[in-house]
């Protein structure tokens, strides 16, 4: 069972059916890696998804800041759709939306033949044991509470990107 705290992860997701064995690694980057070039943000896609358009444009900013490739969603439809077509690398998702909240958002993401094995991190106002529950049991694979520690978001990221 899962830790449930901020920093907690559920592990590695299993091989997205479509890609061969051998060229799907779940290790994790570390930062000898990211610092020495050999896999780089700009070679990762983040999807966020979140309804409050200052949270969006305020993780989008910091992301592209690091040289992460970002896309935005702002309901878990949307968010749905938008990662069927981006195949991203990662997605970072708030729990209380419209339309699909984030834990319907990230079931569906969990029987979707493509995007099952993409990691996807809570980025929520609910910060309570009850709400990380539902969330690891959706499926989320790291929790952060907002306001977001962003050097936490980040080490979060590093530790849950497939190394390509």
């Amino acid at each position: 069972m899962p830790m449930f705290d901020e920093e907690a992860t559920r592990g590695a997701r299993p091989a997205v059916p479509h890609q061969e064995e051998d060229t799907y690694n779940t290790s994790r980057l570390d930062d000898k890696a990211v610092n020495t070039g050999d896999i780089a943000p700009k070679d990762f896609t983040i999807l966020v998804v979140d309804d409050v358009v200052d949270n969006l444009v305020l993780i989008s900013l910091d992301l592209q800041q690091l040289g992460y490739r970002v896309v935005t969603s702002s309901n878990g439809e949307e968010a749905l759709k938008i990662a069927s077509l981006t195949q991203p690398d990662l997605i970072l998702m708030d729990i209380g939306m419209p339309e699909l909240d984030g834990l319907g958002a990230t079931r569906k993401i969990r029987e979707h033949p493509t995007l099952r094995g993409v990691p996807v991190i809570a980025v929520t106002a609910f910060g309570t044991d009850g709400f990380r529950r539902a969330a690891y049991d959706a499926g989320f694979d790291g929790y952060l509470t907002k306001p977001i520690d962003f050097n936490r978001l980040h080490d979060l990221i590093k530790s849950l990107l497939p190394v390509r």
